[in-house]
């Protein structure tokens, strides 16, 4: 399970996320996927509180930056089981991902706001790109594919990231071959082309940056927030639509998936490009603030998220 995740270099000052390493193992995990899908879910959530606890305790830093994020989210200081209820709700959606990616959808409730959209967007034949942020599970949406007939969804990550995702994975089910787009190289805008027109969704994650990037100034919870530009920017140049999308938890075993169309660059012209860009990161924030309101416990981001950053590189 992990609080703080990465361990990428990067030339030059690196973002918090990144610096911090990852809590857990490879071998805890497998020995908790033996004994959940043994136990079964409700028995298997009592060993999850005690991890909870935990990391309530001994993680003071990223304990830090959620009393500041709840206090924004919540409109009032956040108590110690505001607190607690965030990291558990965090432990719960990894914990869920072993029933989801062991195909065990009929133990969880999983309700889609905006089906609709994602229906005619199938139906057009051509993909969209799927840009979500550090909240609640991308897991459901995967689950979601693989109950609907033709929807294909594939992960766009760093390689260190995809890495250690593809690891977690093969620990929980060998047999899950999630698609991954390795972001950097100097084929992935082609390859990412390839599988909007084969009708893909492509994921990505837009909430953080690498450190020294391209970023653009947003007001998140009523206070200055700086998101990458990356994600909108590879999108106008592909010239497809953007979704918004996150599987929030809302406890027991309900999970509401949102789904909001963000832009559609489909028709954009060069000269309108920047204008476009800029319009979609604000939509963007101002989605995943009004979200953060509703499910404020469905926030992972436990570093100092509002820092601004430094200058971009060329």
């Amino acid at each position: 399970m992990t609080l703080e995740t990465g361990d990428l270099a990067q030339n030059g000052r690196t973002a918090d996320w990144i610096r911090h390493r990852e809590r857990g193992s490879i071998a805890l995990l497998r020995l908790m996927t033996r004994i959940s899908l043994r136990l079964g879910r409700s028995l298997s959530r009592i060993p999850l509180h005690g991890i909870a606890v935990y990391f309530f305790l001994f993680a003071p830093a990223a304990r830090r930056h959620s009393l500041r994020y709840l206090r924004l989210a919540l409109g009032r200081f956040p108590r110690a089981r505001d607190r607690f209820r965030q990291i558990l709700t965090f432990a719960t959606t990894i914990h869920d991902r072993v029933y989801l990616i062991n195909g065990q959808h009929e133990q969880f409730d999983i309700t889609l706001e905006g089906e609709a959209l994602l229906i005619s967007q199938l139906e057009s034949g051509r993909g969209a790109l799927l840009i979500g942020a550090h909240m609640g599970s991308f897991e459901v949406m995967h689950s979601l594919g693989r109950r609907r007939h033709g929807l294909q969804i594939a992960m766009a990550m760093y390689e260190e990231n995809a890495r250690k995702i593809n690891a977690t994975l093969a620990a929980i089910n060998p047999r899950h071959l999630p698609d991954t787009v390795a972001l950097g190289r100097i084929d992935t805008m082609l390859l990412i082309a390839d599988r909007l027109e084969r009708g893909a969704f492509v994921g990505v994650l837009g909430d953080r940056t690498l450190g020294r990037e391209p970023v653009e100034a947003v007001t998140l919870l009523g206070e200055p927030a700086y998101l990458p530009t990356g994600p909108m920017r590879a999108a106008a140049i592909l010239r497809c639509p953007v979704f918004f999308m996150a599987g929030l938890y809302r406890g027991n075993s309900s999970y509401h998936v949102v789904i909001e169309r963000i832009a559609d660059f489909s028709a954009i012209s060069p000269a309108g490009r920047e204008a476009a860009v800029h319009s979609a990161i604000e939509r963007y924030a101002d989605v995943l603030g009004r979200l953060c309101r509703s499910d404020p416990y469905n926030w992972f981001n436990f570093y100092d998220f509002w820092r601004p950053p430094e200058a971009p590189r060329a």
